[in-house]
């Protein structure tokens, strides 16, 4: 009886394994070491944050998809976003201020005139991008 099997604590009930996480934590680890203040990050602490940030990103996703479902789309879009953000409180306090505001909206006679050549970048990705690339 002192040999436990794995996978059951002492009060002998099976744990979940923890979940896996789709989130690559490396990356999640560089960006908490951005900071300034951060130069060591436990183990835990980043799986927790991988996976608050995975949470979010989902439930970001389902009422995202909502607005879609209501609204008849079929993709996801900037403005699905930000009504999914709106519709929820917290959410909104804290994300609202960081999405880019909507492109305005050009009659359709207009839109071959004003086509520029290159595609925008969006808000606040120039800085970032680098940071996302593989590096070899």
């Amino acid at each position: 009886m002192a040999e436990q099997e794995e996978g059951e604590n002492a009060a002998g009930i099976d744990e979940p394994p923890p979940p896996k996480l789709e989130i690559p934590t490396r990356r999640v680890k560089n960006i908490m070491k951005l900071d300034k203040d951060i130069s060591k990050v436990n183990a835990e602490a980043l799986f927790l944050v991988a996976s608050s940030t995975q949470l979010f990103l989902q439930f970001l996703a389902e009422k995202s998809a909502h607005a879609a479902v209501e609204k008849k789309r079929k993709t996801i879009t900037l403005e699905l976003i930000r009504i999914a953000t709106k519709r929820h409180r917290p959410t909104a306090d804290f994300l609202l201020d960081s999405l880019p505001l909507p492109a305005e909206q050009n009659h359709p006679g207009d839109r071959a005139k004003s086509r520029p050549d290159k595609k925008p970048v969006p808000f606040a990705t120039r800085s970032i991008d680098a940071f996302f690339q593989k590096t070899t």
